[in-house]
Order: C-alpha cells, then sequence, then structure tokens
C-alpha cells in the first residue's frame, strides 16, 4: 500500500480527512515504524557521520513523517470515534508506543546522539540545535536507555501496556458517557432551564427521532440540567449519572467500570519509575518540570490551601443560608450547588447567563479572538473552503502576517455531539520544520465542546465558553506563532509540563478586558454592543464563589499528585482513600460515599498531566503576573504584545521556561497576581 492508495502516506498538503479509513490505518503505520527502524539503523551505524545534520535533524524528518500520518488518525479517534476506528486505533497506538521506546532504548542511536554532544564545534551550534540535543539526551534516559535485562524489556512492557489501559480508560468514559440519557416529553420538567438549554435537548431528542427533549451527559445538557433546573430529582439524577461514570456505581454501575485500570495504571507508573531509579512516578514526573522537588508541588498546594479554603468555607456557609432561607433545600446537595449558586449569583449581581448569551453568538467570538491576537502580534486569519473536514462544522484558517505571507494554520471544531470526547483541547497536526529549502508549517487542532446552533439560531456561548475559547487559542497560539525551525523543541513541543499552560491561561484575561470586548461582544441580532452595566456585574460577579473553585482545583492536583507520590506496591493505589485524605484537608463540603470523580479523571489516567495536574495553578502564577505589564501599558498594546510573543510564544523550549518567563518581565514571578485574579488579595 503507498501514497495512491493509502491516504496517509501522502506526504503532500494537509490530511485528507474524508478518505481516511480504519483499514488504512495499521498498514500505514507498519510501513512508516519498518522505514524508520531501518533509517535508524544508517544513523547509528558505527561508521555514520556524527553530526546535527546526520544525527539530530535526520531524525527530526523521521519523526514529522510519523507524525504527519500519526496525528490525524489520534484527531479522529477523539472528535469521530467509531468502533472500527477505536480498534485500528488501538492496535497502531500499542505498535507505536513499542518503537517509540525500542528507539529510546537504541544505545547506538543514544552514542550518536552523545557524540554531536561531544564535538568540538557543539558550543558553536545555534541555540536551538543544542537544546534538541540536550532534550534528546534527557529523553533517552528516561526511556530506559541505561537499563539492563530484564529491567530493560520489562520498562518497554509496561509502557505498552500503559498506553493500553489508558485509551481503555478514555474509550470508557466516552462510553459511559453516551451510554446514559433520559427522554422527557413533559416541558414542565425542565422548568427553570432557559431557551437556549431547551433548545439544545430538543436538538439531541431529534439526532435520536425522539419527541420532546433528550438529557444526555454531553456538558451542554450536564451544565443547563445542574445550574438551571428546578426539577430537583432530575438535577440528582443527571449528577448521580455523571458522577458515577464508568464505575463501579451509577446507573451502569460496572458496565464500563475504570476500577481495576486505575489500579493497573498507578502500579505501572510507580513500576517504570522506580526502574529509572525515581523513588516514585511524582518524582519521575518532575523530570521535564519547572517544578524541583516534590516538596516544592506540595508546598505550593498547601499554601494556596491555606489562602483559599477559609474564604471557601464562607462561601459555602453563606450558600446554605441562602438555599434554605430563599430556596427552601433544607440540605443543600452536591446536585443543589450549580443550581443555588446560579440563583444566588442572580440575585446579588442582577446577572443572568442568558442575558449574556446574546451578545456571544460563536462567530462573532471566533472573530473577537482573531482581532484581539492581530492587535498584539500582527498576524490574520483568513478561512479556507477548499481544505477536507471530519465534520461539516469544521472550520480551517490560514495564519498570516501582515505582508500576506502564510506561516501557520489552524482547524476549529467548536461544538459538542456524539462520537467526540468531551472537554475541550489543542492538538499539534503539523510543527514547523525547515529542512533544507522546505518549510513545513505549524498547524493545531482546537477543539471544543460548546452548545451547537439550533431552531435557525446561531450557537450562543456562555462568557466561561468565550474563556475556554481564548484558552485553547492560546495554546494554539504557542504552536503556532513559533520561530524555532526543529520540531521537538518549537511551539508547546519539549516545554516544561508546569509552564505550558502560560500562554492558555494568559490569553484568558483578554476575554474580561472591557477594550477588548468592545471589539466582539455584540448582540446577535440587533449588532448593540456589551453595555456597560452589564459588562460591570460581569466583573463584580467575576470573583463569585472564587474560593470554592479554588478548592476544587486543590482537590484534583492534591489528589493526583499524592496518588503518585505515596504509591505503595503493598497496599495499591487505595484512589478514594487518598481522594478522601486530601478533602479532609482541602474540601469544605464532601460529596456522597457514591461518587466516584476519580473513574472519569482523564486528565491523569488518559492524557498527559499524571502528577501533573497542579500544572494549571502553578501556571496561572506565571500566566496572571505575564498580564499585569498589559495592564499598564493598555491591554492591547502592540508593543508588549511583541515582546510576550518574542520571549515567550516564539521560542519553544529552546530555554528553560523561567528563563525566557524572566526575559519578559525582569524578574522571577511572583505569587500575588494570582492571589489578586481570585479576589483573594486586594
Amino acid at each position: 500500500m503507498d501514497s495512491s492508495t493509502n491516504p496517509l502516506l501522502d506526504p503532500n498538503g494537509l490530511p485528507a480527512f474524508s478518505a481516511i479509513r480504519p483499514e488504512h490505518i495499521e498498514p500505514a503505520i507498519d510501513s512508516l515504524i519498518a522505514e524508520q527502524r531501518a533509517a535508524i539503523d544508517r544513523i547509528a551505524a558505527a561508521d555514520a557521520v556524527r553530526d546535527f545534520d546526520h544525527v539530530m535533524l535526520a531524525q527530526e524528518r523521521l519523526d514529522q513523517v510519523l507524525s504527519r500520518a500519526w496525528a490525524p488518525v489520534s484527531h479522529l479517534h477523539s472528535v469521530a470515534d467509531s468502533d472500527a476506528l477505536r480498534k485500528a486505533h488501538g492496535a497502531a497506538e500499542e505498535k507505536l508506543t513499542d518503537h517509540g521506546i525500542e528507539v529510546g532504548q537504541n544505545r547506538d542511536l543514544y552514542a550518536a546522539v552523545q557524540a554531536v554532544a561531544d564535538r568540538d564545534d557543539f558550543a558553536g551550534l545555534p541555540v536551538a540545535a543544542r537544546a534538541a540535543v540536550d532534550h534528546a539526551l534527557r529523553d533517552f534516559r528516561l526511556s530506559g536507555v541505561a537499563l539492563e535485562e530484564p529491567a530493560r524489556s520489562r520498562f518497554r512492557e509496561i509502557g505498552v501496556e500503559l498506553s493500553k489501559l489508558t485509551t481503555e480508560f478514555s474509550n470508557a468514559v466516552l462510553d459511559a458517557s453516551e451510554a446514559w440519557r433520559k427522554h422527557i416529553t413533559d416541558e414542565r420538567d425542565l422548568a427553570g432551564i432557559p431557551a437556549s438549554g431547551r433548545a439544545v435537548l430538543r436538538e439531541y431528542a431529534r439526532e435520536e427521532s425522539l419527541d420532546g427533549y433528550l438529557v444526555t451527559l454531553k456538558q451542554p445538557s450536564v451544565q443547563a440540567v445542574l445550574t438551571y433546573a428546578e426539577n430537583r430529582d432530575l438535577r440528582e439524577a443527571v449528577y448521580y449519572a455523571y458522577q458515577t461514570r464508568a464505575s463501579d456505581q451509577g446507573p451502569d454501575k460496572g458496565k464500563f467500570d475504570n476500577s481495576e485500570r486505575i489500579e493497573k495504571i498507578v502500579a505501572l507508573r510507580h513500576e517504570a519509575a522506580r526502574l529509572l531509579g525515581f523513588a516514585n512516578a511524582a518524582e519521575e514526573s518532575l523530570a521535564t518540570k519547572m517544578a524541583t522537588s516534590p516538596e516544592v508541588v506540595l508546598g505550593f498546594l498547601r499554601d494556596l490551601t491555606a489562602r483559599a479554603k477559609p474564604v471557601a468555607r464562607k462561601e459555602l456557609d453563606e450558600l446554605r443560608r441562602f438555599a434554605m432561607d430563599e430556596l427552601k433545600l433544607d440540605n443543600l446537595e452536591p446536585w443543589d450547588v450549580g443550581f443555588a449558586s446560579e440563583r444566588l449569583r442572580q440575585q446579588r449581581y442582577a446577572l443572568d447567563e442568558e442575558q449574556i448569551k446574546p451578545y456571544f453568538p460563536a462567530s462573532g467570538a471566533i472573530d473577537g479572538l482573531f482581532a484581539v491576537v492581530e492587535r498584539l502580534y500582527g498576524v490574520r486569519f483568513a478561512p479556507r473552503e477548499d481544505v477536507d473536514t471530519w465534520h461539516k462544522d469544521v472550520r480551517y484558517y490560514d495564519v498570516m502576517n501582515a505582508d500576506g505571507t502564510i506561516f501557520a494554520g489552524a482547524y476549529l471544531d467548536l461544538y459538542a455531539r456524539s462520537g467526540k470526547r468531551g472537554g475541550a483541547w489543542m492538538d499539534t497536526c503539523e510543527s514547523r520544520f525547515r529542512d533544507g529549502e522546505h518549510l513545513q508549517l505549524p498547524i493545531v487542532f482546537l477543539t471544543c465542546n460548546f452548545p451547537p446552533p439550533t431552531d435557525g439560531a446561531p450557537a450562543l456561548l456562555t462568557h466561561d465558553d468565550v474563556l475556554t475559547l481564548f484558552h485553547e487559542f492560546g495554546h494554539g497560539l504557542h504552536h503556532m506563532l513559533t520561530e524555532v525551525d526543529i520540531p521537538s523543541v518549537g511551539g508547546i513541543d519539549g516545554v516544561e509540563w508546569d509552564a505550558v499552560e502560560l500562554p492558555s491561561q494568559f490569553m484568558e484575561n483578554f476575554a474580561w478586558d472591557r477594550e477588548a470586548l468592545r471589539l466582539f461582544a455584540r448582540h446577535y441580532q440587533t449588532g448593540e454592543p456589551l453595555p456597560d452595566d452589564l459588562y460591570q456585574r460581569m466583573l463584580d460577579a467575576r470573583h463569585f464563589h472564587a474560593g470554592l473553585f479554588l478548592v476544587r482545583q486543590l482537590e484534583f492536583a492534591l489528589f493526583d499528585f499524592r496518588l503518585h507520590l505515596e504509591y505503595d506496591p503493598t497496599q495499591g493505589a487505595r484512589a478514594l482513600d487518598v481522594l478522601e485524605q486530601v478533602r479532609h484537608d482541602v474540601a469544605v463540603m464532601h460529596p456522597p460515599a457514591w461518587q466516584r470523580f476519580p473513574h472519569a479523571f482523564t486528565h491523569i489516567f488518559a492524557g498527559g498531566y499524571s502528577a501533573g495536574y497542579y500544572s494549571y495553578l502553578w501556571a496561572e502564577v506565571l500566566s496572571a503576573d505575564a498580564f499585569e505589564p498589559f495592564e499598564e501599558a493598555g491591554v492591547l498594546d502592540r508593543a508588549t504584545g511583541q515582546r510576550f510573543r518574542k520571549e515567550i510564544l516564539a521560542v519553544g523550549a529552546t530555554r528553560p521556561a523561567l528563563a525566557s518567563f524572566k526575559a519578559f518581565r525582569g524578574r522571577e514571578p511572583r505569587p500575588d497576581a494570582l492571589l489578586k485574579s481570585y479576589g483573594l488579595v486586594a
């Protein structure tokens, strides 16, 4: 099978999504692995040339060929899943994982890279080239290149098994989410849910050829019910189904259960870390992060807990009083919290999300995002209609400099639908790579799960949705605006994981700024700009329940870190016990005993955040601090934007993230700005 019959082997143009079939996947991956293995043998041969171009650049070239085939497959698995695709993806992923570890343990190749580092002219290489070599040597060590048998083979087995288990974990969450639904024919059962929310539920019913409404576990549905539904039984049913997904509890208990997978994943991560000489998986995780030790991470999280918990406790006491006095809820249950919070917010700030949404049609939010980025960095976005996509709602944009030169591209997939995993994320389609005269442009996938257009009305976003959009686009900009020509240290690749959220969280600030909002926040029917009084109420409500939000994030972060830090093989993962201990220290409200939050925690059990979920809060310190110069100079100040682009976005992993931050800020980060952004200090 060649490029004429297998679209995954076509080296030209953007991926041909409509042509990709499950049966293309394994043959393509098998062929490319075989080619790469033969090429690596040539690179690592004893008589081969040992300089940067022949060793490092040659590997970068091979990796890009493989990535070009795998990126669209991996993406389709997340946004257009099917049984056949899932099976083919899983089989290919195992082969790729095994191959990746094989390459990482290739001592001849390691020796070739080390020879490049040992050359007399190494210090004279460009900074990106030196960084690529340093990162490669580190990654060899983390792949077990120094291990002897049987540890060497065992490490490889663990890698393949973990790849399989994490994919199964993610699949189970998706399947459990799609398995539960509640058909509602009496509109009275949806009292309190605004028209826009009911329209989404009506659309879900139509998709299934049903009358009335369909409540599902897709995010727009869950949010609509838990925030607005006056029907307490419905709120409880949705909360129960959502919080027991893929577990031993709930409506489908045992059917998609991730309990055993959690146990195995944590055990295997610990074993792999020990094989490499680390005390535990948390310590291993920090080998590629800014934080220097587990003590630093725990100290950071506990300090924030000490500041946030008293605020959260006060907020919860106040919410309980309000629920009792105004809503006649004598006992505030977890499925009541979102509903009661929204009612209190409406009363206190005269603020209703339904008032806000008409000013944020999805198309306007996209235009506004582009306008902000153009003001900051001088780049423009032009839609292209001739690009093959995986769904009719997906849009593609060329990214251009002021002179019209295209230097990047972006796919946007905004709406929730069946076969698409929940959440929002950015992923890489292609990386910037200069290979001789040829320049491969960086291209990203930006994926969200917003409510789709309904009943002839456009998709209307909550302000939280707008924040999500700006967040993910911040990741995208980090990748697209790189000026580094070597993929392994360009864009987001190679950047310390606890710094990778800096550009994303930084972008959220612009969705709060009045000057930025004037560029796009307009009523979808009248064109009226977001009124000043409504904006002021949004601003007044910005820190509403910030303490409750923060302790929830701290609960996630501490659970993840302690789970990996404290693992004892004689006792097992004890995930629920660890969670209970964390909640004792952090939480102000305990959920029911049947709640199974860990079983759907894909960030750490199926994503890249294991022993690293603290990164969101860590990077928030960086992003809040980095935004202050914009506030001082004028939020959309081009000069400050260009400086941020040059010192943060453009440099990738060519230097440590702390060095990039200091180059922009002139000093090390301080936590004051973060605490201020949460309203915890004046």
